[in-house]
């Protein structure tokens, strides 16, 4: 049987928390933490499972193209835990 181990809570950690669960849209802290914990290894990458992050890939797409789109942008950092999509609009005058 695996260990329970337990986290101090503060004010400052309740309040995060919080505001993970409302972030993610998952109803436990621990659904929270996971989706939180998933975003954050695909994003930084350096594991077994995933050797190259989100970020790095997008910052060589940058050093490669010079620069990056907002739809480029939101192609790599979109994951399911938090989709990130682009879109674009602009009017002269009266709509």
């Amino acid at each position: 049987m695996a260990e329970s181990t337990r986290i101090r809570l503060t004010e400052a950690r309740e309040r995060k928390f919080s505001n993970l669960e409302d972030a993610t849209g998952e109803s436990t802290r621990s659904g929270a933490l996971d989706a939180a914990a998933d975003y954050y290894l695909r994003m930084a990458g350096g594991t077994p499972a995933v050797p190259e992050g989100a970020v790095e890939s997008l910052m060589q797409r940058a050093t490669e193209q010079g620069s990056v789109t907002p739809e480029e942008i939101a192609e790599e950092l979109g994951q399911p835990e938090l989709p990130v999509e682009y879109s674009h609009h602009y009017s002269v005058g009266e709509e």
